[in-house]
């Protein structure tokens, strides 16, 4: 497998449930690639919420559909065939961190669970608190100037054919703050762009 290949697995984008129903699910055919929220594509979610519905089938096929509830809005979780060892231990009332890849059928978008681990409740308020600190920074600036520092940011990894240390982008880049730069770095590793061929150090994708 090519070195770029091992990096392209989707990270997974802490969000709150009424971002994800507010973004747009782009399709090719009926098949679904991912979710375009502010620009961002996402196809892999780590979200925590409060279960508030679960349905076990009992037929010869075997699925588990579960509901979540983070006081912005309500996503499924749903699993199928050996799948279904995921959501088999989850109660109602339960607090829950889920890492999932997100699906979509029949015009829901839902979760196909990866990741599920019990939360105490307290993580609830934490979440909604860290991801509205996230968007009060990224307006903080005109949409203009994100956009050109997001530019600058980007043609310094792509001019870099081996690599750029980060550190080295600090330097350079004297006019973008270090915690800017390193929070482009962040969304552009998270939406695929670029790679870390190791800690420190990020490649553009191409």
């Amino acid at each position: 497998m090519p070195e770029e290949d091992k990096f392209k697995r989707h990270i997974a984008f802490k969000l709150r449930i009424g971002d994800i129903l507010s973004g747009n699910p782009i399709m090719d055919e009926e098949r679904f690639k991912h979710l375009d929220l502010d620009g961002r594509n996402v196809v892999r979610v780590n979200v925590i919420g409060n279960v508030v519905e679960k349905f076990e089938s009992t037929g010869e096929k075997q699925y588990i559909f579960t509901t979540i509830d983070d006081g912005s809005g309500q996503i499924a979780l749903k699993a199928f065939g050996d799948g279904i060892e995921k959501l088999k231990n989850i109660t109602q009332g339960q607090t829950i961190l889920v890492i999932g890849v997100l699906r979509n059928f029949n015009n829901e978008t839902y979760i196909s669970p990866e990741i599920i681990r019990e939360q105490d409740t307290k993580y609830l308020l934490l979440r909604k608190m860290e991801v509205e600190k996230n968007r009060s920074k990224s307006e903080e600036f005109p949409k203009e100037k994100i956009v050109a520092v997001k530019d600058k940011i980007l043609g310094v990894i792509k001019n870099a054919e081996e690599g750029i240390e980060v550190d080295q982008m600090i330097t350079d880049l004297r006019d973008i703050s270090p915690e800017i730069i390193r929070q482009e770095i962040q969304k552009f590793l998270e939406e695929g762009i670029i790679f870390e061929p190791r800690p420190g150090m990020v490649r553009y994708l191409g």
